[in-house]
């Protein structure tokens, strides 16, 4: 029963932290991305990387696009397959596609980044918490990407403004809380 409780729960707040990030003006949402890459910028974790994957921005998740116009970082992005996620190596000249759920991802014949090469892991969130635990859109590519053999010890920054940076979430036992989490408020 508790199961059922907690997916309700996330369901609703995904809801909520949705809209409330939908609603935020084009001004507002820029400000709030363009500090967030700032902060991104300027922590350890990140300046220490050399292999990073990312994401292009959607539904106004903050967009940190700026930073991969780093050509000291390479850059791996997620192309959706089946229920998995692929990383393909990215540079700003590359080709993108629009795959599943219509979001930007690299061209798939792109060269793949192997486990091995990745120092850190930048995570689109909807909602995180103190602890690190995250919640996404609900498909779970993310969850199994993390929990899946040689990732489980990669660096990871959750990347979420910072009214969706919560006290606590709704945990299951697949949840794996991420090493950090970044908002625009950040110091």
């Amino acid at each position: 029963m508790q199961k059922i409780n907690s997916q309700l729960n996330k369901k609703e707040l995904r809801r909520t932290l949705l809209q409330k990030r939908q609603s935020m003006t084009l001004l507002e949402w820029r400000e709030k991305s363009d500090r967030l890459t700032t902060n991104i910028q300027n922590s350890v974790i990140f300046n220490q990387a050399n292999t990073i994957l990312a994401f292009f921005s959607f539904r106004q998740e903050p967009d940190i696009s700026s930073l991969y116009t780093n050509t000291n970082k390479r850059w791996g992005f997620p192309r959706c397959s089946g229920k998995s996620l692929v990383w393909h190596s990215w540079q700003p000249d590359d080709t993108i596609n629009i795959g599943a759920y219509g979001i930007t991802e690299p061209h798939h014949e792109a060269p793949i980044i192997e486990i091995e090469e990745v120092d850190l892991i930048l995570l689109p969130c909807v909602g995180c918490d103190v602890q690190g635990y995250r919640l996404g859109y609900g498909g779970g590519y993310y969850d199994r990407f993390l929990n899946s053999p040689g990732w489980k010890t990669k660096s990871t920054i959750g990347v979420v403004f910072d009214f969706a940076y919560l006290s606590q979430l709704p945990v299951d036992s697949w949840d794996k809380p991420l090493e950090t989490v970044i908002t625009e408020n950040d110091s």
